[in-house]
Formats: C-alpha cells, structure tokens, sequence
C-alpha cells in the first residue's frame, strides 16, 4: 500500500521561495509504500522529498543477555542504521569493509532506538527483541528524521502483525512518533532541511517528538554561529508544526 502526503501550500508571505519551491515552513512530498520487504515483521520505504529510507522490523523470541543478568521484565528495541554505497553522490564505504561502524551512523541508530523504545510499552511485548533496521537507499537531507518517521510506521505494521499472529494479547503502542529537521539558513528559519540547504545552514536542529507533544529528543547546533532565544523558539515552532503533519501522514499510511 502506497500513501502520499503532499503538503498544502502556504500562503504567501514575500519570502522568497527556496531552492526547490517550498515555503519556510512546508514540509518535502512525503510517500510511505508499505509491506516493501516481504520477509520483515513491518516494513516501508518512506520517500521524503529526494530522500528514501526503507525501513524494516524483525522480532526475535529471546532478550539481551543484560537484560536476563538483571532480571528486567519485558523486552526489548534496538536499531541498526545504515547508508547504501550508491546512497550519495561519491560512493560511501560499507562500515563492514571499514571494521567499525562511523560515529554518526552509530549516533543515529541510537537516536532511533531511542524513539522507538519511547513509542511502546517494553513490558507488554514480552521477552522479545525488536530489531528496527533503517536502510538509506538516496540521501538528500533529513536521513535520520526520515528513518525515525518511517521506523515508527514499521514499527506499527510490525505490533499489528504480532496481534493478528496471537502472540500480542494487546497493542503496546504508546503514543506515534515523529521526527523533523529545521534550520536557520540565510537568517531565514526553515522547516525540512534539504542537503543543499543542511550544508548551508548557520543553525541546525532535529526535533523527535509524540502525538501528545511531548519532546523525546532534541539535537540543535549553531554551525560556527550562535543563536537567540527568540531564534530558538522560531525553530521550535515551525518543528512542532511540521510534526504535527508527519504524525497526520503516518495514520494515513496506516489507516
């Protein structure tokens, strides 16, 4: 199932338009096909503006060996993050030919474990590990706001799954989680920051947050700038926005 979410335009407010069109405050073409990997407990591959991320989700019937050492109930939710060779213009070395995972990759699959783990109850999932995998298959921006968005949608694929098989007596999902990026480009603050614009930004900032609004994450850096309070509340208002039309197009993909 294929579900596309094309964000309404904005009324126009003299800015100019930005390098692909778009208003300060709207949001790339979003599209969730999912079911992308047939073999995976939930899956789908969220294209966001040039941007493509399959996410996938796979369940094992056993826990962390720390987990039994300290005897936590429940299960458990991790993440693997990854980009594809061909996923950017110069070809990207596989971390396997490397012997280690990059920093960054290793701070993004924690970042999405993270968000996952804060959208479902640990406890009603048993002793289970669920694995969330995020594959960037074409990079422009927002790779990591575009797996956590999509992972929550394989995620939910994956719980509807475990119910309908018996082996969920009832759905542990708390509240839907999403993710997006804003920046200060030109002194301009701008919502869905493309490549072009990422690279140029004097500030950056990803915001993850749930359907109750509430903050799970923030990740905000003036690139050799500083920035205002004021600064700082414009950011966080056009993120929350756009949030709240992530978190839109997420029921829509799994309604």
């Amino acid at each position: 199932m294929c579900r596309v979410y094309m964000p309404e335009p904005l009324p126009s407010t003299g800015v100019p338009l930005r390098t692909d069109g778009r208003l300060p405050g709207q949001l790339r073409p979003l599209r969730f096909q999912n079911h992308i990997a047939p073999y995976a407990t939930g899956s789908t591959l969220v294209e966001w503006g040039n941007t493509r991320v399959i996410c996938g989700v796979t369940v094992e019937e056993s826990v962390p060996r720390w987990m039994k050492e300290q005897n936590v109930i429940g299960g458990w939710i991790t993440a693997e993050y990854s980009m594809l060779p061909y996923s950017t213009l110069q070809r990207k070395q596989r971390d396997i030919s490397k012997g280690k995972i990059d920093g960054r990759s290793q701070e993004i699959q924690r970042l999405i474990g993270r968000a996952m783990r804060a959208a479902i109850d640990l406890e009603k999932i048993g002793s289970r590990t669920i694995w969330v995998d995020c594959d960037v298959l074409q990079a422009d921006g927002g790779t990591r706001t575009a797996a956590i968005t999509g992972a929550y949608v394989a995620l939910s694929l994956a719980v509807r799954k475990l119910m309908s098989e018996g082996k969920l007596k009832e759905s542990p999902m708390l509240h839907a989680v999403a993710a997006v990026s804003v920046g200060v480009v030109n002194r301009q603050p701008l919502l869905d920051l493309c490549y072009v614009e990422d690279a140029a930004a004097a500030v950056d900032l990803n915001l993850v947050m749930n359907s109750v609004g509430e903050f799970i994450e923030l990740q905000g850096t003036g690139e050799e700038a500083t920035f205002s309070e004021t600064e700082l509340a414009a950011l966080l208002a056009l993120g929350k926005a756009g949030v709240k039309e992530l978190l839109a197009a997420q029921q829509a993909a799994l309604a």
